[in-house]
């Protein structure tokens, strides 16, 4: 059974309204206008509600940047927001970037909320988590928050910097930052004997390693994914693949676990979504997540 899901425990975001190729979303106390190609059916608010509620506006000069355009100049450009569910609560600095993301990814909470209470069910006294393509730390916080010894790996240095910096303000520490290729490092760790309780990909459609390493979804996914499975702890453990391609279903999803890992037991795949308060709902990537306890 194919699953919808949507986060449920986000005071500090709100999808207000989405349609037009835009969405009119709330972070803290901050609301913005930001571009978003899956919103390609009508707004339900008006154009002049949009804009009489929103305090910025992201204007795209090209396909990949832009600018942000305040309503007023007061509103800083960098904020805070906290997440918290039954388990666990971190905390996230936010900030205007030229290419129209803020720091976090908000459908992404549904993963949190597996992460730990994965583990909180785990008998291993701290289990060991890594996450890969990592970006700015959000769920590997959670598994730290948790009490899971975690490795955080992203192939871009000032996301890892900022992912320490959400580390600080949520008062944790002893994360382990590997600034490197996942796909290399994946293959490091198999050489080196490693084991891991929980496994967390995110990968981007494309991408770069920080020694111009190519990453492309499609051709490098079914290799990283035949790999990953071996550094799963054969007694407790948990994966989450989170993909957001246009091109990807949840049964693709689905095909890469099962072929990569054919004795997987409880596997979920589903489709995650946004809510907006309007009323619509704004698809957000496919996932496969399974937890062995």
């Amino acid at each position: 059974m194919i699953q919808l899901l949507a986060p449920t425990h986000w005071k500090d975001y709100e999808l207000i309204d989405c349609g037009d190729f835009e969405k009119l979303e709330r972070f803290g106390n901050v609301i913005l206008i930001r571009p978003e190609p899956q919103a390609v059916w009508k707004k339900i608010r008006s154009d002049q509600d949009w804009k009489k509620t929103a305090n910025i506006t992201f204007r795209g000069r090209s396909a990949t940047s832009g600018e942000w355009v305040k309503k007023n100049q007061s509103i800083p450009d960098r904020w805070h927001v906290e997440y918290k569910n039954d388990d666990v609560a971190i905390k996230l600095r936010l900030g205007l970037t030229s290419f129209k993301h803020v720091g976090v990814f908000p459908e992404q909470a549904v993963n949190w909320d597996f992460i730990s209470s994965s583990i909180k069910k785990f008998k291993t006294p701290q289990p060991k988590v890594l996450n890969l393509f990592a970006y700015t730390g959000a769920a590997s916080l959670i598994a730290n928050a948790a009490g899971a010894e975690t490795t955080h790996v992203d192939s871009i240095k000032q996301v890892v910097t900022w992912a320490n910096e959400n580390q600080e303000l949520s008062g944790l520490k002893n994360t382990r930052w590997m600034v490197e290729d996942a796909l290399k490092f994946v293959k490091k760790e198999l050489k080196r004997g490693k084991k891991y309780n929980g496994i967390i990909l995110d990968p981007p459609a494309y991408g770069h390693g920080p020694n111009g390493e190519k990453w492309k979804l499609e051709d490098h996914i079914q290799e990283m994914m035949q790999d990953v499975v071996q550094l799963l702890d054969e007694k407790e453990h948990f994966l989450i693949l989170n993909t957001y391609s246009l091109g990807f279903s949840s049964v693709i999803v689905e095909n890469l676990i099962r072929t990569s890992f054919p004795s997987v037991k409880n596997l979920e795949t589903g489709e995650l979504y946004l809510q907006a308060t309007s009323g619509v709902k704004l698809p957000l990537g496919v996932f496969g997540k399974f937890c062995n306890v």
